[in-house]
């Protein structure tokens, strides 16, 4: 069965439809990496500055970002090439000839076989086995370069501001113990604007670490001063410590993002074992992602049929506008199933089902096979009756 689909017809039209479906396809895919690819570049470097890190320790973050978003630039790369071969045939009226010789939209189907199974190959491996690998490592190295929390690396010499302005810090001097992501400061100096009162802070030294149970985030502060409130208040409140520890991202908060991310990177099997809505969800999100390239391949073809007289692009068009809603309606049961409000036997499978069996009523239609049909229905094929 394999070797059948894989089995190149080694004929002039063959060759050169596939010739000129794989240059569409380079070119497309090229033209969408560079766009996609080159965004993240430009928000990695943005993200370097803000928090002081050297771009290279930022690369293997645009890398494994890169590795993520392959599959979903493949489909859509191979999409658009099958629907632009196709809709060139038929502009140059090469493909009214192959139809008068009996080569019509099947003809069509089966001599992109190859690269379609190929492309559906390589999109399965990634999803399923080196995606969640990349987000895994992405994992890894945000532990040790862009930790968990928005007070990762502090820029000594340097007021911040953090939680959209309710906290300024500044520190003279700061640096990174260990890669656990703990940070050692000097001469600290904190204003906090949140509810209530202000509130100043005075510290000789700060370390932040995070708790091993809570899994919050905390600054311990020594030998320091504690003002609540504004001079010309009736009542200021002045404290000296020893050790303070100020709570700067909650524990809640950090295991619903580390909960959610570990169910992405887990490998395939083991979503198996953990079973639950989520990691339903994901198996379903990646199986269905090599499944669309078989079925936006067929419309492909179908939505390639043009006019000589049909406006440039409006095949492309109807193609993005598509693969928009196929991909939106995808995510929106992915995140159905997530909570509960969506049945996983149902799922992401009834989308492709409903896409197939428009595929079959299309095709059915362009064979004149739906008209046939129709014409035998008793209740369509009443006739008048001639009078005398």
């Amino acid at each position: 069965m394999l070797l059948k689909i894989f089995k190149f017809q080694n004929t002039i039209i063959s060759r050169y439809l596939l010739s000129n479906l794989i240059v569409f396809f380079l070119a497309i895919t090229f033209i969408i990496g560079l766009i996609v690819f080159g965004n993240q570049f430009v928000l990695t470097v943005q993200e370097s500055i803000s928090f002081g890190i050297p771009i290279k320790e930022l690369m293997p973050l645009i890398g494994f970002n890169m590795l993520r978003d392959i599959p979903i630039i493949i489909t859509l790369s191979l999409f658009l090439s099958i629907i632009i071969t196709i809709s060139q045939l038929y502009k140059n009226s090469e493909a009214v000839v192959m139809n008068s010789i009996g080569l019509g939209d099947r003809s069509f189907i089966n001599l992109i076989k190859p690269i379609v199974f190929f492309a559906f190959i390589i999109i399965f491996y990634l999803t399923i086995f080196a995606v969640p690998w990349a987000k895994q490592q992405k994992s890894y190295a945000e532990d040790e370069t862009v930790n968990a929390s928005e007070f990762s690396f502090i820029s000594e010499g340097r007021f911040e501001s953090f939680k959209n302005g309710e906290i300024v810090f500044y520190a003279a001097e700061s640096l990174i113990t260990d890669s656990d992501s703990e940070q050692d400061m000097e001469e600290i100096f904190i204003y906090s604007a949140g509810s209530g009162s202000p509130i100043i802070v005075l510290a000789a030294e700060a370390k932040k670490y995070t708790d091993a149970q809570s899994k919050s985030v905390y600054l311990r502060l020594k030998d320091g001063l504690r003002y609540e409130g504004l001079p010309g208040d009736k009542k200021i409140n002045v404290m000296n410590f020893d050790s303070y520890d100020l709570e700067i991202v909650s524990g809640e908060a950090q295991k619903s993002l580390i909960s959610f991310s570990e169910i992405e990177e887990k490998n395939t099997i083991d979503l198996f074992r953990v079973g639950g809505p989520k990691a339903n969800a994901e198996i379903q999100w990646r199986f269905s992602q090599p499944i669309s390239v078989l079925i936006l391949s067929i419309f492909g073809v179908f939505l390639g049929k043009s006019s000589p007289r049909t406006g440039k692009g409006i095949n492309i068009i109807i193609g993005v506008v598509f693969f928009m809603l196929y991909n939106n309606a995808l995510l929106v049961a992915k995140n159905a199933i997530e909570i509960g409000e969506l049945s996983p036997i149902i799922g992401m499978w009834s989308i492709h089902l409903f896409l197939l069996l428009v595929l079959i009523i299309f095709y059915q239609f362009r064979q004149g096979k739906v008209a046939y049909f129709i014409d035998k229905i008793h209740f369509f094929n009443i006739k008048e009756k001639s009078h005398v």
